[in-house]
């Protein structure tokens, strides 16, 4: 891993990065936060893409009268940084976040693009904070029976993308 300045690892799933980034966000007071991770595709390819809707694929309060992805008590279900106010009008590609590994169609109960265990909860302490955030996913497997595998065989394949995205912000 290349040694850059000003980069933060959060851990995997949701409870580390929105600890790690709120913390962050508190300690730093940054202008921008800029998620480079990987994610399962569902509609997309290898290769990185900007993300710009996020949604929680494993908050299923339905029996407390919430949407999939709705926290309970919250309006909110969905986060868009594409100005995006409607689910049914998203601009821009969807991340579907949860705390588990997706193997399938099963695992994904939400529209999206592509899937991972952090960017919605980066997306929401930015929200809460006014902070801007860009969101960059390498796509490392395609969300099927082979995803555990194929992620451990890529998951550094996506460091040249980081770093040139990184280098032209």
């Amino acid at each position: 891993m290349a040694n850059w300045p000003n980069v933060f690892f959060t851990g995997v799933g949701k409870v580390n990065a929105a600890i790690i980034a709120a913390k962050l966000i508190e300690r730093y007071n940054p202008d921008m936060v800029i998620n480079f991770g990987t994610a399962g595709g569902i509609t997309l390819d290898k290769g990185i893409h900007e993300i710009k809707n996020f949604i929680q694929r494993d908050m299923k309060c339905c029996e407390l009268g919430c949407e999939i992805g709705q926290t309970p008590f919250e309006d909110c279900t969905f986060i868009s940084t594409s100005g995006s106010t409607s689910l049914m009008m998203l601009e821009g590609y969807t991340c579907s976040t949860g705390d588990n590994f997706v193997n399938g169609p099963q695992d994904n109960p939400v529209i999206s693009d592509v899937v991972d265990m952090e960017a919605y909860a980066i997306a929401k302490a930015c929200k809460r904070a006014d902070v801007t955030f860009k969101c960059f996913k390498y796509i490392s497997d395609n969300a099927d029976e082979n995803a555990n595998e194929d992620w451990a065989k890529t998951v550094a394949d996506g460091e040249k993308h980081y770093m040139r995205i990184y280098e032209r912000l």
